[in-house]
This record gives structure tokens, C-alpha cells and sequence, in this order.
């Protein structure tokens, strides 16, 4: 087993959905009374944050859904597509809306700042603490999962989606907040509305990127990842030391899900044994990795005698 604990998602994305959806209220008063398109694309992203932390929250149901005869191997991959719908929804909702507004914002003739600057000061300045907040939520729950590896390559090599998005998009939205602050407070202090609609801007194209980075992390997981180097060698040395395993031959594993694995094996099995004896050992492969890996759902075991992974043509790049 992992000595690691497991995190928890669905406190990560509930924590963040009500902190988004009260700062999103909040920003969208104070752009109202300021006029000022930073703390408008700040809105607007909050409100985004919002919608993706309920449509993981769908994917989350989903997945637990069952329906055998339709989806054989469940529905688990339910919770990578609706985190990749979430990774678009970052880019176009929030990054792309947030560029168009700024860009707008500049090409308007004599663009003036107006309102007073101190409600979307005041509306930053609580919003970068309650985002604050959900940021340590998310980074907490990371750090039981992460194990001893650095944080992007833990970030990106999990399985699990749900917590990189918010992890992602609370570390955007920190940012994004601080940014605002400073494109809104040089807009007062000048009196013109250029560095507020640039601000904007910035932010858009910070959301865009973390978008295009989420899409690429969740497309990899919906095209069927395998388990880590970390899995797949305690798992093969499971096998390997079940007895009347001589060796594993061929080794395919694929992510239906966060928990959810299925796992085919050809195995190399002790010369002349019978088929009740077969049966009886691949039962063991079967309780001993299920046992330690117990994410391993649906294991398929096929008595090999003869295979070259040579001649293998799944295995051979085009």
C-alpha cells in the first residue's frame, strides 16, 4: 500500500465552489460600481471557477453511477471528460472573455477612469483571502497524495484530476486577484482606465494558459494513462511472487478512472501444471494484487508460454 493518505476531492471542490460563488457576487457589485473591466474579468472568472467546481461535482456523481450492460467496465472516465470540459471552460469562458474586455477596453477613445477605487480595492483585497483560503484547502489535500516527488511532476502525474484543477485554478484566480489590484490602483492613481483594461488582459492570457495546460493534463487521462512506475513495479513483483508464477510476460494496465484500473497480464506459468491448478494461481494473482492495489477493478490474466514482446505489434511505434 501507499504510504502515503488519500486525499479528499469532493472537500477540495466543495470548498472551493463556495468561496467562488460568494467572491463572484461580490466582484460583480464592485464592477458595477467602479466601471473597471479588471475587477469585470475578475467577476467573470469567479463565476466560471463556480460552474467548473459543480460540473466536477457531476463528473463525481457520474462516475459512481452504474450500468452494466451499456458501460461494461463503468463509468469512471466520466470524471476525466468533465474535467477536460472544465480546462475549456477556463480558457473561453474566463481567459478569452477576459482578453476581449480589456482589448476593448483600450481601443475605446477617451478611456478615463471613473468610480472610486476604494469598494474594488476593498472587494480584492477579501476575495484574495477567501481564495487564499480555498488555495490552502486544495494544497493541503495535495500534499497527503503527492508523495516525496516535486510539485509539478506530483501535480501532473496523478490520476486523479479533480484536485490539479483546483489547485490550478485557485493559484490562477491568487494571482489573477493580485493583478487586478495593482491594474485598478495604478488606474486611480493616473486616472486613466489604460492600465485597468491592460490588466485585464494579463489576466485573460494567465487563464488561457492555465486552461490550455488543465486540457492537455485531462486529454492525456481520457486517451487511457497507465499506472505509475511506482504501481506497476509492485504489482509485477506481486505476481512474479505468487507461486506458480515463473514470470509475466506482457504487462497492460489503463486508468478508467481515479480508482479504477483494469490490468491484462500474460503470464508465464510453472511447466506441466494442470488446469484446476492454472485457475487456482491466477485466483491468488488476483486476491494479492487486489489486496495491495485495490484500485485495480478488473484484472484479465492469459497463460503465456511463448511470447516475444519483439514481435509485438501493439507494442512498435509507427
Amino acid at each position: 500500500m501507499s504510504s502515503h493518505s488519500h486525499s479528499d476531492p469532493h472537500k477540495v471542490v466543495i470548498a472551493a465552489l463556495l468561496g467562488n460563488l460568494g467572491i463572484a457576487v461580490a466582484k460583480f457589485v464592485a464592477a458595477w460600481l467602479s466601471g473597471s473591466t479588471a475587477i469585470l474579468a475578475e467577476g467573470v472568472h469567479s463565476l466560471a471557477d463556480t460552474g467548473n467546481q459543480g460540473l466536477l461535482l457531476v463528473g463525481m456523481s457520474l462516475a459512481q453511477r452504474s450500468d452494466p450492460d451499456r458501460y461494461p467496465l463503468g463509468r469512471e472516465k466520466e470524471s476525466y471528460f468533465w474535467a477536460f470540459i472544465v480546462a475549456l471552460l477556463l480558457f473561453f469562458v474566463g481567459g478569452v472573455f477576459a482578453m476581449y474586455e480589456g482589448v476593448h477596453k483600450l481601443l475605446s477613445p477617451g478611456a478615463e477612469a471613473h468610480g472610486s477605487a476604494l469598494i474594488p480595492l476593498g472587494v480584492l483585497g477579501v476575495s484574495l483571502l477567501m481564495e487564499g483560503g480555498s488555495f490552502f484547502v486544495a494544497y493541503r489535500e495535495f500534499n497527503k497524495s503527492r508523495g516525496t516527488g516535486g510539485f509539478f511532476g506530483a501535480l501532473f502525474r496523478g490520476k486523479d484530476p479533480t484536485i490539479p484543477v483546483v489547485l490550478l485554478e485557485d493559484t490562477a484566480a491568487v494571482f489573477g486577484l493580485c493583478i487586478a489590484f495593482v491594474a485598478i490602483g495604478v488606474s486611480a492613481l493616473t486616472h486613466s482606465a489604460v492600465p485597468d483594461a491592460i490588466g485585464s488582459v494579463v489576466i485573460g492570457v494567465l487563464l488561457c494558459g492555465v486552461g490550455v495546460m488543465l486540457a492537455r493534463y485531462t486529454r492525456s487521462l481520457l486517451l487511457g494513462e497507465g499506472v505509475t512506475a511506482e504501481v506497476r513495479a509492485r504489482t509485477l513483483g506481486l505476481v512474479e511472487g505468487t507461486q506458480g508464477v515463473l514470470k509475466v510476460t506482457q504487462f497492460l494496465s489503463m486508468h478508467l478512472g481515479p480508482q479504477a484500473v483494469i490490468l491484462a497480464l500474460k503470464v508465464r506459468f510453472r511447466p506441466k501444471m494442470v488446469l484446476e491448478d492454472v485457475e487456482r494461481v491466477i485466483d491468488d494473482i488476483e486476491r494479492r494484487v487486489r489486496a495491495d492495489v485495490p484500485e485495480m477493478k478488473k484484472i484479465f490474466v492469459e497463460p503465456d508460454s511463448d511470447y516475444d514482446a519483439e514481435r509485438d505489434p501493439a507494442l512498435k511505434t509507427p
